[in-house]
């Protein structure tokens, strides 16, 4: 029997059915829109998320007999906050994105207020408008009616995949795994639960919350009026980054990965020691298991990469297509002096700036898109080494995400960070963790070391040994980075 794994990313929703082999056998898509209402902030519609999911569920079950599947798994956009009616699961406002900046107000106020150790102690993250908490204290003050409703119980709060498990059981579960949970600002990482003093610091209702569920295990049933004709266990969730780490098979102390996606993050698998970080990356929960043992990791975010690729070809219209940059990065053997600093929506791991904007320097009149391709390429090496560099020293990396299919991108960040780069055969692996984690709960695979055994190498990028390039690269940089911060206080 296999299994269907749901990814509802920050552009649009893939649905895939993976066999008990580990392979991908079918596979559906679809983007749905991204709201700019202001400058830094971006919102979804709800709604076209559950198109969205439906859509790419239909199309993966024309190329596969639905009753053949065993469970459901769903991974999901973290951080993103969701409002919805229990009884009619219509949703009174669009989603405030992970990307979204319009609490940086907040967050000083809150550093004023001298809140932030305290909150940093029990959650491992920052105040910073990337999380979820600081969003709903937006929405308690910015729009008084809409939140009196969430106190009066009559609307839920939660992240996306608790948005899609309430649509796919008609309203009958509110859940969530710790993975999720812990992005939020709510979550106490040491007790392993929501925290009533957190919710006092931000206004946010505890019973408004959804209950925590391991992230393995049959939570829920789909219903079928709601989902397709689909009645299945819901028995695997996870936040998309640390349901990569597990598609990685990324189970012991120690295990990386770097996905490629709208951003890029880099985890570490940190075992049951929660660790914690003076250089800018974030303790976080990776997963906990149905016994109740909670698995920690360290994660550096970065908000901006693929995106940077996707505003190439939106915004600039400068290629056609993601899959274009590789070649036309390769019509230059340089970027000519030419450097992005892609912060579109701030700076994430490890600068922490939300008034930094993407900058470009070294343009002169001999600048092509050539160039700015490869830069934008470069860029994302870049982020991705600042990160590494303040983690325990390792020989490689594993990448995955749609932009590791680019060669030149991952030669690039081998030569970057003066590593090998591995890239799996399926790089579709955060998809993948939430069918691994579903399909192990419901015992399509009976432990992880069955599933550590459909990990296939596609193929290794080795670095240069011409460390001078790399490094002098970075330093221009790091000088370009530091130009871009403040700069949406000037």
């Amino acid at each position: 029997m296999s299994v269907l794994a749901i990814d509802a990313g920050t552009t649009g929703v893939t649905a895939v059915v993976v066999s008990p082999q580990g392979d991908i056998v079918a596979k559906g898509y679809q983007e749905f829109a991204q709201h700019f209402p202001r400058p830094g902030w971006v919102e979804h519609a709800p709604e076209e998320i559950w198109q969205a999911t439906l859509e790419a569920t239909r199309a993966a079950l024309a190329r596969f007999d639905a009753s053949q599947l065993r469970a459901i798994g769903i991974t999901n956009q973290r951080e993103t906050v969701l409002l919805w009616d229990r009884e009619t699961l219509g949703s009174p406002r669009r989603a405030i994105v992970w990307q979204d900046r319009r609490t940086a107000d907040i967050c000083t106020r809150l550093r004023d207020e001298g809140h932030e150790d305290r909150v940093s102690e029990l959650t491992g993250l920052r105040l910073d408008p990337y999380f979820s908490g600081t969003k709903l204290r937006w929405l308690a003050e910015e729009e008084p009616r809409t939140w009196a409703l969430v106190e009066e119980g009559r609307y839920a709060v939660g992240t996306v995949d608790s948005y899609l498990i309430a649509r796919m059981t008609r309203g009958l579960h509110h859940v969530t795994d710790v993975s999720n949970a812990s992005r939020t600002l709510l979550f106490d990482l040491a007790a392993g639960d929501w925290s009533e003093e957190l919710c006092g610091i931000f206004g946010v209702p505890r019973d408004a919350l959804p209950d925590l569920v391991p992230s393995w295990g049959e939570v829920a049933l789909s219903d079928p009026r709601s989902f397709l004709d689909l009645e299945l266990p819901i028995a695997g969730i996870a936040g998309d980054q640390q349901s990569a780490l597990f598609g990685q098979t990324c189970f012991d102390e120690g295990d990386a990965k770097c996905t490629y996606g709208t951003g890029s993050f880099i985890l570490t698998n940190t075992g049951s020691e929660l660790v914690r970080s003076d250089a800018g990356l974030l303790t976080t929960a990776a997963w906990r298991s149905p016994s109740g043992e909670l698995t920690y990791a360290l994660e550096g975010a970065i908000f901006v990469t693929g995106a940077a690729v996707q505003w190439l070809r939106d915004g600039l219209q400068i290629v056609g297509s993601a899959a274009e940059t590789e070649a036309i990065a390769a019509t230059v053997d340089s970027s000519d002096g030419v450097v992005f600093v892609p912060a579109l929506t701030g700076l994430g791991a490890p600068h922490w700036d939300p008034h930094a904007r993407g900058t470009i320097l070294g343009i002169t009149r001999g600048t092509t898109r050539s160039h700015l391709v490869r830069a934008t390429l470069e860029a994302i090496t870049f982020e991705v080494r600042d990160v590494i560099e303040t983690m325990p020293a390792r020989t490689s990396l594993a990448v995955d995400g749609g932009a590791c299919a680019n060669d030149l991108l991952c030669q690039l960040q081998a030569d970057q960070l003066g590593l090998t780069v591995e890239r799996p055969r399926l790089t579709e692996t955060t998809a993948l963790g939430a069918a691994f984690l579903a399909g192990l709960g419901v015992g399509v695979w009976g432990s992880t070391d069955e599933l550590r055994e459909t990990w296939q190498l596609d193929r290794s990028f080795a670095p240069s040994p011409d460390r001078a390039a790399a490094d002098a690269a970075h330093r221009r940089w790091t000088e370009a980075v530091e130009r871009s911060k403040g700069w949406a206080l000037l």
